[in-house]
């Protein structure tokens, strides 16, 4: 049979608010609130809970036959957390009918396989922590940000215990070949990748209601005519935002129905079927390796990493960024932590694209910013603040730091050495009445 992979991306990054150089030093909150606190409210209210309900009705129609997958993010699962439990409880409602795989990913929705795999490798572990903590999933299939892969990027991933991973199935990597098959890594076969069918996905994320498209309207049937017109293919994976339903396609471009119809017209002609990322793993075997030396990714028309490196502010805030890693990896302190994960956001790099036409259009439409130029500032101004408190705790240059490690060691002994002459003067005060019970 031939097998339909749902697989949505639900992401939000923590906005940041305008943060201004006199902050710097000054202030250290860096969070928009109330940006955060609408947009969320938005995204639940048009997309996340109407299209899990939808779901939760779709599966309890088709048991054991409907299913899909999802990569959430540990950034949106805060945020679910903190503006609108009720979504994570329809998620985990979904997680209960055994019919949904949740996906591993970053929580930071990061860039860190592009910098440092210890980084990546820690940014997995807490975002699959939190799958098994609100899901009771341990993730088997890897969703990396934005879909970035590369051949070392797989093996990696590999070497983490993951037996498949999703990723872009670009023409200047597939060349004539078909995304419609599984294929392996170059350098560690066992891990299966599937490759995203990107005209089908976008048919639905961008073509569905544009009314001067030629194949609209789209129906279920037809879309399932497309599927079964294809008579070699084995698996169609279509990898979207969540955001297709409801937001990028309003409720009344009839999106949420072409959901509930579809799950009806695969089932009668028994030749399609639906299936999660790690099924198909599983059940199909990879036809060829996908020889993939250069980053790809799904953004924009360039499919690579433009999107976020492709200028020299964006690289110049990534390096900033990453150049404080291995400091940020001596502290404990909690508060500092968290800013750290919320900086590695891919968004805010996003932000600071200064491409033209319709893939500038794309990131003008999804910033918060009124120029990539001003993004740059307010992001640089935050993390200047952010390293300055680093500072504090672990100084920048080895002499300083040496100094640093031999303060706090010797903090250590000086609390050690006051133990133990505490610990001697009760054995002093003890000692007399022993003897005098004696």
């Amino acid at each position: 049979m031939k097998a339909i992979c749902f697989c949505f991306q639900v992401h939000q990054p923590f906005r940041f608010r305008r943060y201004r150089f006199f902050d710097i030093g000054n202030d250290h909150y860096y969070y928009d609130d109330f940006a955060n606190d609408t947009t969320m409210r938005k995204m639940a209210e048009s997309c996340y809970l109407p299209a899990n309900k939808l779901l939760m009705k779709i599966l309890k129609k088709y048991p054991k036959r409907f299913k899909v997958s999802f990569a959430i993010s540990g950034t949106a699962l805060d945020q679910f957390c903190l503006y609108a439990p009720e979504v994570l409880e329809s998620f985990r409602q979904l997680a209960a009918t055994g019919q949904i795989e949740f996906l591993s990913g970053t929580y930071s929705h990061s860039l860190a396989s592009l910098y440092s795999q210890e980084l990546f490798a820690a940014d997995i572990k807490k975002h699959d922590d939190l799958i098994v903590e609100y899901f009771g999933q341990q993730p088997t299939a890897f969703c990396n940000t934005e879909f970035i892969y590369n051949d070392e990027i797989g093996a990696a991933v590999a070497a983490l215990g993951f037996k498949a991973m999703l990723a872009e199935g670009a023409k200047h990597v597939l060349g004539w070949k078909s995304p419609n098959f599984l294929y392996c890594n170059t350098i560690n076969p066992r891990l299966k990748v599937l490759m995203r069918n990107f005209r089908l996905s976008d048919d639905l994320a961008f073509r569905f209601s544009n009314t001067q498209w030629s194949e609209y309207p789209l129906t279920a049937d037809k879309f399932a005519s497309w599927l079964l017109g294809s008579p070699n293919d084995e698996i169609f994976n279509l990898f979207m935002n969540y955001e297709t339903f409801g937001v990028r396609q309003p409720a009344s471009s009839g999106i949420f129905d072409f959901l509930a119809s579809l799950p009806a017209i695969t089932g009668t002609n028994k030749i399609l079927k639906f299936a999660t990322p790690s099924e198909i793993a599983s059940d199909y075997q990879p036809v060829a390796a996908a020889s993939v030396p250069n980053t790809t990714s799904w953004a924009d028309e360039e499919r690579d990493l433009t999107a976020w490196l492709g200028n020299e502010m964006q690289q110049e805030a990534a390096r900033k960024l990453y150049e404080l890693a291995p400091r940020v990896a001596k502290v404990q302190d909690a508060e500092l932590l968290k800013d750290w994960e919320y900086l590695q956001s891919a968004d805010h790099f996003y932000y600071i694209c200064t491409k033209f036409f319709s893939d500038g259009e794309a990131h003008r439409y999804s910033s918060p910013y009124s120029s990539p130029y001003e993004a740059f500032i307010n992001y640089m101004n935050v993390l200047n603040d952010f390293s300055l408190r680093l500072s504090q705790l672990v100084p920048e240059n080895d002499i300083e730091y040496m100094r640093f490690e031999l303060a706090e060691k010797d903090a250590k002994i000086e609390k050690l050495l006051n133990e133990v002459d505490e610990l001697t003067e009760k054995v002093k005060r003890l000692t007399p009445s022993r003897k005098r019970k004696a």
